[in-house]
């Protein structure tokens, strides 16, 4: 595996929060259920905020606290499963706006488990590249495709953005290793999104639910109590390490309950499981860069530590990198 020092982490999430007791006045739910089901407390809601703009403000923020050049960036990526645009690419936007005019750019969408994927791709790019200088974000704007009269799936999502810079520098930290699977039979298990066909040979027809999302909690849930620990010891097991040997385990923050299933599946404390989705809920692939990004700015990852990031969601997807930090 090649060097991927992460130089600098950040994150940028909008200003309105949506309490449970807001949604209480828009929706038959409540504080104590939203809650006892999902760990989740308030979200953050985007209103003049875009992807785009969350994206670009995460990306301004590392290359200002990394101090470096932006026309040095080599590529920039960007996981969401919610472009403001088909065309372009978040990450293109991102690129324009910073000015980094020598980056390659481009969008993975792997839903929720988008960041681990693009972290995968960003470590193969770099390997061929000594010296090379990334950016990987994970960001959403996921209030878009949310019922807001479905009280089963409105009071899990939120919006936001996170990500690091990261160099080939031929320094100790390492992506160490790395499991990806997907599972398309299984797809139509959690969806969103789906477009009106506007053309002079089509009906045009689209069963409004199809815009929002549709999900079947118990075969998500299954999935990722199932999968998420499997990858964990097939990454673990590639990087030539034990469990005891991860420091933190930042896993995607869809359900408190099933981050902490999957610690009882695999017989670790779920101290080492940290949980933010009491502040964020779900934000897709932003979930694992938003709690790694906090992790690091508040010094409880050291230089040296290794942390399992996994993820799980739509596609559906499950994955985990290994990474020395």
């Amino acid at each position: 595996m090649t060097s991927y020092a992460i130089k600098a982490a950040a994150l940028a999430v909008p200003e309105r929060v949506v309490t449970n007791h807001d949604l209480e006045q828009i929706m038959d739910t409540s504080d104590e259920w939203i809650k006892r089901r999902t760990g989740i407390e308030r979200r953050h809601i985007a209103v003049s905020e875009t992807n785009a703009s969350l994206a670009t403000k995460v990306a301004q923020r590392l290359v200002e606290q990394s101090q470096m050049d932006v026309q040095r960036l080599d590529y920039i990526i960007i996981a969401t499963m919610s472009p403001d645009h088909l065309t372009p690419a978040v990450a293109a936007e991102v690129q324009g706006a910073l000015g980094a005019t020598n980056a390659v750019a481009f969008d993975v969408n792997a839903a929720c488990s988008g960041f681990v994927y693009a972290t995968d791709v960003m470590n193969s790019l770099l390997a061929k590249l000594p010296g090379g200088t990334g950016i990987v974000i994970g960001s959403e704007r996921l209030s878009k495709l949310v019922d807001w009269h479905d009280r089963s799936t409105a009071v899990l999502f939120g919006d936001g953005a996170a990500g690091v810079l990261v160099t080939n520098d031929g320094s100790a930290s390492q992506v160490m290793g790395a499991d990806l699977k997907t599972a398309g039979d299984l797809g139509s298990s959690l969806t969103a999104g789906q477009m009106v066909e506007k053309t002079p040979f089509g009906n045009g027809n689209l069963d409004e639910r199809h815009r929002f999302f549709q999900m079947d909690g118990h075969v998500v849930y299954n999935f990722a109590t199932r999968q998420a620990p499997a990858s964990i010891r097939r990454a673990t097991e590639q990087a030539g390490l034990d469990l005891s040997d991860i420091k933190y385990f930042v896993m995607h923050q869809a359900n408190a309950r099933i981050v902490k299933r999957v610690a009882q599946k695999l017989d670790l404390p779920d101290q080492r499981f940290p949980i933010n989705i009491t502040e964020y809920g779900n934000t897709a692939a932003a979930s694992e860069p938003i709690l790694l990004a906090e992790l690091i700015n508040q010094h409880q990852i050291q230089r040296g530590d290794y942390i399992a990031l996994t993820g799980f969601g739509g596609g559906l997807t499950v994955g985990t990198v290994i990474i020395r930090y």
